[in-house]
């Protein structure tokens, strides 16, 4: 029997005054979300209570990104100020904030065992940084992009950037070897595997595609009538144990598609769609889906971000135990500090 989607809206987290660009649940279980915002603003939402818990400020622009290391004591922040901040999750302090790019940084990613800290920014560079070192420099920056770097991810020591220039470019850090592989459009997003051999691409012609990362080749695209990403950043992700892609849209839609197969599993809205030019006018930027994250714990759940500031939790109906014990039973110390505050 197939395991049942998440397609029923079980809960709204607002509270931001503006388009939320990031968004990312937190490592384990996936008991919070974190989101960034226009409004210059981080927010840490308890997802099982649809509660705010804790709101982050420091950042003098918009935030664009947001990544969480796997022990949930620590996340990461960057966007339109050009820096990246290291923030503590109990004490809402900035730990590090990290300066070197002349452009909005528009990614981070967390490496090595959290030790190191990825960054790609509009300046076409990737920049790595030693958290073990109190250097104020970068450890190493990489510069073969020939337009913005738009998204960044790391597994091992594998890096991986989406470029403007439609390139994904895969940087093996122990053998000091990069790849390039031709997307031939802007890319928004790049969504490795868990085992790295392949990564989700999104990019500005309505496209997401599944490439394998050994040779470049095109494993699978998924389009959809339903889906519009010419404009906008919009960031995919791999879903279901990477067996489903799944993506917002320009005009408030959420796709899910099979990623062996390539068929179109579910079409959601997060926002309605404009009825005609003018009403798409008016509302512009907010009906867009800038978004998505799949909650890595045992529900079957995923977030969208939405361009009105709001951020949708799409949960499934019946058979799951949403008991605030059960989940407390694994929270992290960090959280459960914050929580109980």
């Amino acid at each position: 029997m197939t395991a049942p989607f998440p397609t029923q809206q079980i809960a709204s987290l607002s509270g931001h005054n503006g388009p939320v660009h990031a968004l990312t649940y937190s490592a384990g279980l996936g008991q919070y979300v974190l989101t960034g915002s226009s409004d210059r603003t981080i927010r840490l939402f308890n997802a099982t209570k649809a509660s705010l818990v804790q709101s982050y400020t420091g950042h003098g622009y918009e935030v664009l990104d947001i990544a969480v290391t796997e022990d949930n004591a620590r996340f990461a922040s960057c966007g339109g100020d050009k820096s990246v901040f290291v923030w503590d999750v109990a004490t809402a302090k900035t730990l590090r904030r990290l300066a070197g790019h002349v452009g909005r940084v528009n990614g981070v990613a967390w490496a090595a065992a959290a030790d190191v800290l990825v960054s790609g920014s509009f300046d076409a560079t990737v920049k790595l940084w030693d958290l073990k070192s109190q250097s104020t420099k970068p450890l190493m920056t990489l510069d073969e992009a020939r337009d913005g770097v738009s998204s960044v991810a790391a597994v091992e020591h594998q890096i991986f950037a989406g470029s403007v220039d439609g390139r994904v470019r895969t940087y093996d850090i122990r053998m000091g070897m990069v790849y390039e592989d031709v997307v031939g459009h802007s890319v928004t997003s790049i969504t490795p595997t868990k085992i790295a051999d392949s990564a989700l691409v999104s990019s500005l012609d309505s496209t997401l595609r599944l490439m394998d990362l050994a040779n470049g080749k095109l494993l699978q695209a998924f389009k959809s009538p339903d889906y519009t990403n010419t404009a906008y950043r919009i960031r995919s992700t791999l879903a279901n144990k990477d067996a489903t892609a799944l993506s917002g849209s320009e005009d408030g839609a959420i796709v899910a598609w099979d990623v062996v197969s390539g068929e179109v599993m579910h079409t959601l809205r997060q926002q309605q769609q404009p009825q005609n030019a003018a009403a798409a006018a008016s509302t512009g930027k907010k009906n867009v889906v800038s978004a998505v994250a799949w909650c890595p714990g045992r529900r079957k759940e995923f977030a969208s971000a939405g361009g009105n500031g709001e951020v949708v939790l799409w949960g499934v109906t019946g058979g799951e135990s949403w008991s605030l014990f059960f989940l407390m039973l694994e929270v992290p110390e960090c959280f459960l500090h914050v929580l109980l505050q």
